[in-house]
């Protein structure tokens, strides 16, 4: 497939043909302060985006103003590229040169020129993947340069110019991080989803690991960008001897697992120093076999990125029962306080926080103040006594969910929240979930913030922030005895997300009633092993544990005959910790709050966009993001949505944001005063951070577009460019 083409009924937008690329005069610009601060581009420059995130800060900012408020409203579609493939996509691009490097839904690396969207070349590795991609990293020394793409568990070198593998790097062009966990690297579950981080020779990675037992050891490894060969690690479980282990039980690093990099990393180039946020343990829901507060789970680390000697800590959740990982790499900016310009890096939360810390020391900015939570009543389990939140700036998302808070969208769908929300738990952040009734969680499993992650103007030190609005339950139940081998390994692997019944929480979490109506057995089989979307890949499901996780999958919880079109494989026994549960309770599943029409059951905004002066702590300003397209065309706009992928702030004066879930707009926004000063439309909702770059004088804003996930049907991705006329 190629530039401007298409095959579905909203391929109209893409077809048309690409205007002349000729350069436009530049708009007068009147904010001489935001112009004076940035050199700015000249007349036939190129300008690239050469990492994810923007630049080392990971700030999600340009320089570049040939686009700015003045004439905004001019931006249209210049050029589209069409992937070809269905799915989602939450690839933000590189540009680099001429050249755009992005991902395929599934995961094909490809190159496309920058100023017309033309294919230049596509790597395909024969591996289907399945997971999410969001981007890709890149690194030169001015003589050599290597694309870094990551590919399920393979991180693979690629040449720049060609899309052809590095054979010198790695196993003949690759690295498997599933290798030198300390475990049978053969069933461990580890897919790349955010780009590792490149810091002189040096490329940094983490991974997508599982939220359930067996899970691998989430540790942070930097790899010789030439050779392959691992430079340093550090452990985010720590064993004897290290700081940190007495926060574990005994021995817990055998069986422990995650504790994981998953949203991407940010480094200081003149310092050395790697910021690494970790997300949580397994088992997300259930603690009982990690009694303490678990470092370094769920913490902001500051790593020496030469040796990855640990210099701080922040963590930001003690033992973590509620799945609240840090969601997106930091952003690195500078600050006015205490009268003092200081170096500070800042990280947003699920929960609806943003930290902000000095970059050297760890000190916060704002106090935090160590607060007092209940006490959990599932038997074995230790909730820690206090969690740590700061005391400004004030949180972004609401934080306690009250019966005046529930929908009025209609009568009906208010009726029906409230005689629900009488059935639920709602104290509150940090509330341990409990066994008799369902615990609401709000924000949701989902944010707050999400791994889009912020973008921050370096002129004023103001972060803008993304966040969702919505209410989820969840809850623990005591599990029976199971009745065979089967049900057994799907309370263990595949519970957590589908339920203890199966019925999952579609659209985001299916269910897996009556899936061999819909699916063949090797169908099943091939998607248990390569995972796909939000499922990880499950390989240590394998042999007989294999035959029996299909049969009950296709019977249900009842004896099973263990009969199967698929013969048990040969292959490594299970890994460590496959067998332990959660400790005799198993998580009722991710349950949105949802009315019975399948909108949200609490009152508007459902999602927002926030602008915080991280000088003072103090909001600016703040939005709603996103509308339902039913509702507005009833009249009901400015709801706000479920979003996901970041924003992008320009010297223009501008806030570029696609992100939202449902109605396929792409905005830009006055970065000021939250203003919307544009809308363009998309084939499919742009659930990704766009990227902008400047070509022989030129700007582009481009943003990838696909199915996301709340769309029933898969739609084709596209990458779709913006410029002035």
């Amino acid at each position: 497939m190629g530039p401007l083409t298409s095959k579905t009924k909203k391929g109209n937008l893409v077809r048309a043909s690409v205007a002349a690329l000729g350069l436009a005069a530049w708009a007068a610009f009147p904010l001489a302060h935001v112009i004076a601060s940035h050199a700015g581009p000249k007349t036939g420059q190129s300008v690239d985006w050469p990492m994810y995130g923007g630049q080392a800060a990971n700030d999600h900012s340009s320089s570049l103003f040939q686009i700015n408020r003045q004439n905004v409203g001019k931006l249209r579609m210049v050029w589209a590229f069409d992937t070809g493939e269905k799915g989602g996509l939450e690839t933000s691009p590189l540009a680099i040169g001429r050249v755009l490097y992005a991902y395929t839904s599934s995961q094909k690396v490809i190159a496309l020129d920058a100023k017309s969207g033309r294919l230049l070349w596509k790597f395909d590795s024969g591996i289907a993947g399945t997971g999410p991609m969001r981007g890709l990293a890149y690194w030169t020394n001015g003589k050599q340069s290597r694309l870094l793409a990551g590919v399920m568990n393979f991180l693979y070198a690629l040449d720049p110019a060609t899309g052809k593998p590095i054979r010198s790097f790695g196993e003949d062009g690759r690295i498997d991080l599933r290798k030198g966990l300390g475990r049978d690297y053969r069933l461990q579950s580890l897919a790349i989803t955010t780009p590792g981080t490149v810091y002189k020779n040096l490329i940094i990675m983490g991974a997508m690991e599982p939220e359930t037992h067996p899970a691998p050891l989430g540790d942070i490894r930097a790899f010789d960008v030439r050779t392959g060969k691992l430079v340093w690690r550090f452990r985010t479980i720590p064993r004897p001897g290290e700081f940190g282990y007495n926060t574990w039980p005994k021995g817990a690093w055998k069986t422990a697992g995650s504790a994981n990099n998953w949203a991407g990393m940010t480094v200081d180039t003149r310092r050395g120093i790697v910021y690494v946020p970790t997300g949580s343990a397994v088992f997300d829901f259930y603690g009982g076999d990690r009694i303490g507060d678990d470092l370094f789970a769920d913490t902001l680390l500051a790593l020496d990125a030469t040796t990855g000697k640990r210099l701080w800590y922040f963590q930001g959740v003690h033992h973590d029962i509620w799945d609240r990982d840090f969601p997106a790499a930091p952003a690195l900016l500078t600050v006015e306080h205490d009268g003092k310009r200081i170096d500070a890096v800042a990280q947003t939360t699920k929960q609806g926080y943003v930290y902000l810390f000095n970059r050297v020391t760890g000190q916060s900015l704002f106090p935090i103040e160590e607060r007092k939570y209940p006490a959990s009543t599932v038997p074995g389990e230790v909730a820690a006594l206090t969690q740590p939140l700061p005391t400004a700036p004030k949180p972004y998302a609401r934080q306690l969910l009250t019966a005046d808070m529930l929908t009025n969208r209609t009568p009906e769908a208010h009726a029906w929240a409230e005689k629900k929300f009488k059935t639920f738990r709602s104290d509150g952040q940090f509330v341990p979930l409990s066994l008799d009734r369902q615990t609401i969680v709000f924000p949701g499993f989902d944010g707050g913030a999400e791994w889009g992650g912020p973008a921050v103007d370096p002129s004023t030190g103001v972060i803008y922030i993304n966040s969702n609005e919505m209410a989820w339950t969840g809850g623990l139940v005591r599990s029976k005895a199971a009745a065979s081998q089967g049900e057994k390994i799907y309370r263990n692997q595949c519970g957590l997300c589908h339920g203890p019944d199966r019925s999952g929480s579609p659209p985001t979490f299916p269910s897996l009633m009556g899936i061999d109506k819909r699916m063949t057995t090797e169908q099943i089989a091939s998607k248990i092993h390569q995972g796909g979307g939000r499922m990880p890949p499950f390989p240590n499901v394998n042999g007989s544990d294999l035959v029996a996780l299909l049969d009950y999958l296709k019977n249900g919880p009842q004896m099973h005959s263990a009969k199967t079109a698929v013969q048990a494989e040969t292959g490594p026994t299970r890994a460590p910790g496959s067998d332990q549960g959660s400790g005799g309770y198993s998580f009722t599943g991710y349950r949105r709050f949802l009315d019975p029409d399948g909108y949200p059951a609490i009152a508007t905004p459902w999602g927002t966009l926030n602008a915080i002066d991280l000088n003072t702590g103090k909001y600016l300003w703040k939005v709603p993001l996103g509308e339902y397209p039913a509702l507005a065309a009833k009249g009901m706009t400015n709801t706000g949505s479920e979003n996901y992928g970041g924003p992008v702030v320009t010297a223009g004066g501008l806030l570029f944001i696609g992100a939202t879930a449902y109605d396929k707009t792409f905005r830009a926004f006055n970065s000021r005063t939250g203003a919307l000063l544009w809308k363009g439309d998309l084939p499919a909702p742009g659930v990704a951070t766009p990227a902008t770059y400047m070509v022989d004088g030129k700007q582009y804003v481009v943003i990838a577009a696909a199915g996301s996930k709340v769309d029933k049907v898969p739609l084709e991705g596209f990458y779709i460019a913006f410029a002035l006329p």
